[in-house]
């Protein structure tokens, strides 16, 4: 048996419960988590922003453990490596998404902590090659953020492509992640954040933001992209307005509200809107990579498990910088 934080009806809060230790089936792996973070995604499956998870269930898809078993056919690890769980679980690798290295975009993906459980417990069992070798030289508990914000951070930031200038609105836990890759390629970036929150334009500034005011506050100069990680639609527009002509703004969420309507003119001069769905995984391939390259440094909050419920409160609220993560075991 483990413990676990389980989902028994969204919109109600998670429930300690004493559950089955997982049976890794062939090509998986069982793994001790030690750590998990807590990704705003998990908060959408909660709150029912994303619907019909499998029930009961576990939460969480920045898994951070160690190999404890493995089922047959099990190439390329060993008992005892460290390894991480991210949010894609598995794709069905023959439709032409698959086929063309866009597995992300396949109509079967199946979802870590939504629709198979995930890693607010004990153990957890992953499909050996989505599995993620981790490097050393950061922790369990700041390597987690990186797992699921840092990737989908990394994949925004290849899509926005910015030749100078950097608008990132939303500045949580993948913001404070990019931030860091963009700052070191030499790039310029404006953090926007919600109205009156000038400890997090300062977190920001801190980080190497050159300018940090509220979503609605025009920077500046006009930038060369965009990337919103806010899952609020008003701010599409006032991204639009900070363009240049020619830019790119990237939504980066994998739920939005509603986007107002606004004036062509706003879109016109080549602009573009683009969502970024998921992640590949070549996008860890080269997002661990890019790091390697510099000191990458994550802002964490650490809750143990059973205080589940505060850490998406907390994340929630805005309560903390940075992220949120469950310690889970040693």
């Amino acid at each position: 048996m483990m413990r676990a934080m389980v989902l028994r009806e969204q919109r109600k809060p998670l429930v300690l419960s004493e559950m089955p230790k997982p049976i890794p089936k062939e090509n998986e792996l069982l793994i001790k988590v030690h750590v998990c973070g807590v990704c705003r995604t998990d908060l959408h499956v909660k709150d029912a922003d994303l619907p019909d998870p499998k029930l009961p269930l576990i939460l969480g898809h920045e898994i951070v453990g160690t190999v404890e078993a493995m089922g047959k056919n099990v190439r390329g690890f060993q008992i005892g490596d460290r390894v991480g769980a991210p949010w894609i679980g598995g794709c069905c690798e023959a439709c032409a998404f698959c086929k063309s290295g866009q597995e992300n975009l396949c109509d079967k993906l199946v979802f870590t902590g939504y629709q198979t459980n995930g890693g607010f417990a004990e153990y957890a069992v992953c499909r050996a090659d989505f599995a993620i070798p981790l490097p050393s030289g950061l922790s369990d508990e700041h390597i987690a953020p990186l797992l699921c914000a840092g990737l989908i951070g990394y994949r925004s930031y290849r899509k926005a492509n910015p030749q100078k200038t950097l608008g990132i609105y939303g500045f949580g836990a993948a913001a404070h992640i990019l931030i860091q890759l963009a700052v070191f390629e030499g790039k310029e970036v404006y953090a926007f954040t919600r109205k009156n929150d000038s400890k997090t334009q300062e977190f920001a500034k801190r980080l190497g933001a050159v300018w940090a005011k509220d979503s609605e506050t025009p920077p500046p100069g006009l930038l060369d992209a965009a990337i919103i990680f806010a899952p609020v639609g008003s701010v599409v527009p006032f991204a639009l307005r900070a363009l240049k002509k020619g830019g790119r703004c990237i939504c980066g969420g994998i739920h939005m509200s509603d986007i107002p309507s606004f004036p062509y003119k706003d879109l016109w001069g080549e602009k573009s809107i683009q969502s970024v769905a998921n992640l590949t995984r070549n996008d860890a391939k080269e997002f661990f990579a890019a790091i390697s390259r510099f000191p990458i440094e994550t802002e964490v909050k650490v809750y143990p498990l059973k205080e589940a419920n505060t850490a998406l409160d907390d994340l929630r609220a805005g309560k903390f910088e940075g992220a949120a993560v469950l310690k889970i075991s040693d």
